[in-house]
């Protein structure tokens, strides 16, 4: 495996279908806001060094995934009654530690990086001829949170924007082709609010060529489907921002004292996904908002084991490796993991003695390599070892460097606001701009450009 370079028949019109489209928009869009509040206290206290608990506890592994074992669904009502050491115990997974072995990645597999051009290294180059791919007012379904034209952003140089890499071209998007690759199959998205975003930007790729009276939105409170009867295709997503189960799985609400995961078992929401022919995972985010409360599903007291954020991303993403794994067949089923999406909330870190965040920011950055804090890169390795065990069962698509260069693309104050901000907040639009979703048209866009390019 190549590492990752660090320098995602005719029928009646509905009658209904409008208010359908409105109903999405406005749900997707509250439950963007509802979350934003934690999700902008990421960076206040990051969590990037480990508390190496593991030390003073001796290791055990558990095997995930077993059936039956939770006497409880989590959800964002429950507690824990009590709160206790960290017991050392880790998943064991077909390729992971404490598996006993297992089979690992080998010439042969179907992982992105051993393309002989890497699709992921290169720069930006403006294309106001070919770019954007689709426009802002023509998507139904775009989301007021990331529909930042319409919110009053007029430079609109974000749109234009078309990633070259170094040596080689990016196969450029076809609707048509795309949805001949989606016949007759389910493309799922699952994940958190950037992985939405993600999934938003594909349906508005695809909308175009499918007459209005043969597609259809169906929201629902987790999984939203998108369709298109002359394809018997669908394009949905999850709402499942940890992988694992947690007291977060409610897409709306989720603004919680304390999260809860069961670090052992991805089979709440596999129950949704394990029928998709193509998926395309993400996490990263939510694993840095401080400490996680562990609740093991052979638990039945509700005493929880307390771990910094990243280790407990390793639990999760053990557990969901141990589904991988056992479940994804590659010449059934194609598994996609999506890097980190990088923040950028301080400018000082491309321009040296600045306070400011992505706000007014009108062009890429030019330093070939650049990393900020946004993107954790001991988060990344970790993942990097995980998925490097699964071989051709998942193929990665590294969007994090070349989404770090994109300090323009992000909405800043360019999007809905759902309440009065105060005169304090208007008089200083840094501390109310979102330099953590992307602006549509604009980056996701290129990161389903990778996806077609290697579907």
């Amino acid at each position: 495996m190549q590492r990752w370079k660090w320098s995602n028949g005719s029928r009646k019109r509905n009658p209904y279908f409008p208010l359908l489209v409105l109903f999405l928009v406005a749900f997707i869009a509250f439950s963007t806001l509802h979350s934003e509040h934690s999700i902008n206290q990421i960076h206040e206290n990051p969590d990037h060094a480990r508390t190496h608990q593991e030390e003073h506890v001796s290791v055990t592994y558990v095997k995930p995934n077993l059936l039956n074992r939770a006497s409880e669904v989590l959800d964002r009502f429950s507690r824990c009654n009590s709160t206790v050491e960290y017991s050392g115990r880790r998943i064991a997974w077909l390729g992971g530690a404490g598996a006993g072995g297992g089979s690992r990645g080998s010439g042969s597999d179907r992982r992105v990086g051993t393309e002989k051009c890497d699709v992921f290294s290169g720069k930006w180059v403006f294309d106001n001829g070919s770019y954007p791919l689709y426009n802002e007012g023509d998507c139904p379904y775009m989301s007021d949170q990331l529909a930042c034209h319409k919110h009053g952003r007029n430079d609109l140089g974000y749109q234009h924007w078309r990633w070259q890499p170094h040596n080689c071209n990016l196969k450029r998007f076809d609707v048509k082709e795309m949805w001949e690759k989606l016949r007759n199959k389910r493309l799922m998205f699952v994940g958190d609010s950037l992985n939405r975003g993600q999934w938003i930007s594909m349906v508005c790729l695809l909308q175009s060529v499918i007459p209005a009276d043969k597609r259809s939105m169906s929201p629902n409170a987790h999984l939203t489907i998108f369709r298109a009867e002359e394809y018997n295709a669908t394009v949905e997503f999850l709402w499942a921002p940890l992988l694992i189960e947690s007291n977060s799985d409610d897409p709306v609400n989720h603004r919680l004292d304390e999260r809860i995961i069961r670090p052992d078992t991805v089979l709440k929401h596999a129950s949704q996904w394990e029928h998709a022919d193509i998926l395309v995972f993400n996490t990263y985010l939510w694993w840095r908002q401080g400490p996680v409360k562990l609740l093991w599903t052979d638990n039945e007291k509700g005493a929880c084991e307390q771990l910094d954020g990243r280790e407990a991303m390793e639990l999760a993403m053990g557990a969901w490796a141990d589904w991988v794994s056992t479940k994804v067949d590659p010449l059934k089923k194609r598994a996609f993991f999506v890097t980190m999406s990088p923040t950028h909330l301080w400018s000082r870190e491309w321009k040296p003695g600045s306070e400011g965040n992505c706000y007014g920011e009108k062009d890429p950055i030019d330093f070939e390599g650049y990393w900020g804090s946004g993107s954790d890169i001991p988060t990344m390795h970790s993942v990097e070892k995980i998925l490097s065990n699964l071989g051709s069962k998942v193929s990665v698509i590294n969007i994090t460097q070349l989404s770090e260069y994109r300090k323009d693309g992000h909405p800043s104050i360019f999007r809905k606001f759902w309440e009065p901000l105060p005169p304090e907040k208007l008089a200083n639009p840094p501390s109310y701009s979102d330099c953590i979703h992307w602006c549509l048209p604009g980056v996701p866009d290129v990161w389903n450009e990778l996806l077609f390019h290697f579907l």
